[in-house]
């Protein structure tokens, strides 16, 4: 079982970001001013894809699990 503290999803060309663990949360609320928790502990915030790969690093040098999903396009087969 994949253990996670952080998801990064792609939602076309911007990133939404999904605390998975508190672990994961009270990181990010050291990232982030208090007027934005409530959106990021809620998995409503998005970001640019850019500072999303560099907050993914951070968050993994200071030993947090991070999972980055790109986004799923279905193959229309008709």
């Amino acid at each position: 079982m994949f253990y996670m503290d952080i998801r990064l999803s792609d939602k076309r060309n911007e990133i939404q970001i999904e605390p998975i663990s508190v672990h994961g949360i009270l990181w990010l609320q050291t990232h982030f001013e208090s007027d934005h928790w409530e959106s990021i502990s809620n998995g409503q915030a998005i970001i640019p894809t850019k500072d999303a790969e560099m907050l993914g690093e951070d968050a993994q040098k200071a030993g947090l699990n991070v999972n980055f999903i790109n986004s799923l396009t279905q193959i229309d087969k008709t």
